[in-house]
């Protein structure tokens, strides 16, 4: 009996963020596996790109409305699935967005957007899904975070925020659940070869700094195809990614970070070895024309060399 049972348990899983990148791949590599019952989400006016992808709802697969801000469809979600499968045995939270701005030019309503939707509403889906899986005594909970939860870019400071948010929180839950049997995993991907850079936010400020002559005008100028040259450059793509959190998805025990490109494993490893105050002025220096932002709007004194070396020291 206990064997009949074991054979035919098929994982309900719940990813969100699907109508294009990751989520996509994600929910393209999960279509044919008939080992699982799946729910794929996106927000409504995003929903149609995963029809158009040529995924199709049959009896073990799902596509549902999901804006992972919204309290009433989170709820209207999960409820579907316990009645249907009884609940979520595994979520992958990969909804997400960044804003492009700098921290000055952030204001608070593009700063609770960003907060909303790629920490508090993947925390709430968790909180959703838990009661199940401790009944169960087993599950996983994934969410796809970023480099950009360890280390902070400028001009990304809020979405920064956001994935070290997500990744303090992950890390408790960690502990927290470890004894109910569920895991708990942050896939980070670094840079990856895709147009994702294309589809940030601008808080109305940095709008406007990237037309005129302001105090942060270069930081824009320079970081946008920055980051644009190192995703074209990268040999990982959406898929890789979607395969690696595949590969989380069917292995028992997995690891709490799991680092999904080659530049996610350097980085890991730099701060690690790195004192903060060597690897900062070294990133800094990294920067695309770094040491020349903002040198007609600044007032500070110049230092020598050796000064900074002293400081850094």
């Amino acid at each position: 009996m206990t064997k009949n049972k074991s054979n035919s348990y098929l994982p309900v899983i719940l990813v969100t963020g699907c109508s294009s990148g990751i989520g996509l791949c994600l929910a393209q590599l999960l279509l044919p596996k008939i080992n699982y019952r799946v729910v794929v989400t996106a927000r409504k006016a995003s929903l149609d790109k995963i029809f158009e992808a040529g995924l199709k709802e049959t009896d073990r697969f799902l596509i549902r409305e999901l804006d992972v801000s919204s309290r009433s469809q989170r709820s209207r979600v999960v409820r579907e699935i316990q009645d249907l499968w009884g609940g979520v045995d595994i979520l992958v939270n990969n909804a997400g967005f960044a804003y492009r701005s700098v921290m000055e030019e952030m204001d608070n309503s593009s700063e609770a957007s960003q907060m909303i939707t790629n920490y508090l509403g993947p925390m709430s889906l968790i909180r959703l899904v838990l009661p199940y899986m401790r009944k169960c005594g087993r599950g996983k909970i994934i969410s796809v975070s970023s480099v950009s939860g360890m280390l902070a870019m400028p001009t990304m400071g809020s979405y920064s925020a956001s994935k070290h948010a997500l990744q303090g929180a992950s890390e408790a839950l960690w502990y927290e659940l470890k004894p109910f049997g569920i895991d708990v995993s942050l896939v980070q991907p670094g840079f990856i070869n895709s147009r994702s850079f294309q589809n940030v936010r601008y808080s109305k400020k940095s709008h406007i700094a990237l037309t005129e002559d302001g105090p942060y005008s270069e930081y824009y100028k320079n970081m946008q195809p920055f980051v644009a040259k190192l995703m074209a450059k990268s040999r990982v793509d959406s898929k890789d990614v979607a395969k690696t959190i595949l590969k989380v998805i069917q292995t028992q025990s997995p690891r709490f970070i799991v680092p999904a490109t080659p530049d996610a494993v350097l980085f890991y490893y730099i701060r690690k070895i790195l004192p903060r105050r060597w690897f900062q002025p070294l990133l800094f220096y990294l920067l695309p024309r770094a040491r020349s932002w903002a040198k007609k709007h600044s007032t500070a004194r110049p230092q020598s060399f050796w000064q900074k070396l002293k400081r850094w020291m």
